[in-house]
């Protein structure tokens, strides 16, 4: 055979498409069937009824230690976040906002979910390398973060399923299949589909909801002598209030000046600055007017108050047996126990670690006290 004709074969073997003989289709004998225990060692999905979790146990205790070591980087050292990583705790309330806060607190209605997602896929880089009661532990410590426990729970199996998330209830059933897909694979209409077209519901977020210039209340739709009416006409308890006002908005003036002064009183300078350090505590406190609860309570009227008293917050048992021993804030109370906060009240819910300097103490509570804390 010449060498012309050799590659001329040679090539159009190699185009030729592979088709499987007998020969090849073949089982080669290779390995074994895998034993029922290692197949379950590759199964790590929790159920929410409790299937396939490990025997194990992790304390809140120790879980803040290992939270610390494994997921504060991007998690913060209190659940709360950092960055755009997400937030693990607070937003309790918050699903109706227009801008809800969702975190296993205020929105998984599954612990099962908490426990499979951090078992299977964390740290971050580095998943599956937590053992079981490191797992449980840092289970532990979220729910503590959210406030489900107290800092003395210890979770495991057995008690597993006796944790009741807040959002449990919150989900419904998914019956697209049965209730949307009918209706929208329905043939299209295509003429004359509806007599009567208006907006019946406004975009409560965006505003993409043309506006027509008509007001949709119900004063807008009433006769222009109704509206007036209602305007110029006095009961006597409206002229009764209007008699009065003079001398409501002269006892106003009197009180002024001193609110004014007391406000004033205040070094700008110091406020500026305990509002930098406030930063460190903002992540858990809030202050100001419209201030509510978080991981840590408002801060509001801290200064005379007495310590675990805040409602609506869920305070340490340590808390509220130092407040009923007769801890009360002040400046000296507040300074010593950011010194060492663990120290100064163990097992209290707080693990930030503190402020150190008593200059940024009296700097935070100039700047609490300004914000009318």
């Amino acid at each position: 055979m010449s060498k012309c004709r050799r590659n001329l074969l040679l090539a159009t073997l190699l185009a030729a498409p592979l088709v499987a003989t007998p020969a090849l289709a073949e089982k080669f004998g290779l390995g074994r069937e895998a034993l029922p225990e290692e197949m379950k060692a590759w199964t790590l999905e929790v159920f929410p009824d409790g299937k396939n979790l490990p025997e194990g146990s992790g304390s809140v205790e120790d879980g803040e230690g290992i939270f610390a070591d494994n997921c504060a980087v991007c998690h913060g050292d209190f659940a709360e976040g950092v960055d755009n990583w997400p937030k693990l705790a607070g937003g309790e309330g918050t699903l109706a906002d227009k801008d809800p806060l969702k975190t296993v607190g205020s929105y998984w209605p599954y612990l099962s979910t908490v426990f499979d997602y951090v078992h299977r896929s964390m740290p971050f880089g580095n998943a599956q390398t937590l053992t079981v009661d490191e797992t449980y532990a840092i289970v532990a410590y979220i729910l503590y973060s959210n406030d489900i426990v107290d800092d003395d729970f210890v979770l495991t199996k057995e008690n597993f399923l006796d944790v009741e998330m807040p959002n449990a209830d919150g989900f419904i059933v998914d019956n697209r299949d049965e209730v949307e897909l009918p209706e929208f694979t329905k043939a299209a209409c295509m003429s004359d589909c509806k007599t009567d077209v208006h907006i019946t519901r406004k975009a409560t977020v965006l505003d993409v909801t043309p506006d027509t210039g008509e007001d949709d209340t119900a004063a807008a739709d009433a006769p222009a002598d109704t509206v007036v009416a209602s305007a110029e006409t006095e009961t006597p308890a409206a002229e009764a209030a209007a008699q009065d006002a003079p001398a409501a908005a002269e006892a106003t003036a009197e009180a002024a000046p001193a609110a004014t002064e007391e406000t004033l009183s205040a070094d700008p300078a110091l406020v500026a600055a305990g509002e930098k350090v406030f930063k460190k505590c903002k992540a858990c406190h809030q202050v100001g007017e419209d201030a509510k609860n978080r991981v840590g309570p408002v801060l509001n009227g801290l200064i005379g108050r007495q310590a675990g008293t805040v409602d609506g917050f869920k305070y340490s048992k340590s808390m509220i047996q130092h407040g009923e021993d007769g801890l009360v804030w002040t400046e000296e109370t507040v300074e010593a126990y950011l010194a060492d906060p663990k120290g100064y009240i163990p097992k209290n819910k707080m693990s930030f670690a503190g402020l150190k300097d008593p200059e940024d103490v009296k700097a935070v509570l100039a700047y609490i006290e300004s914000q009318g804390g």
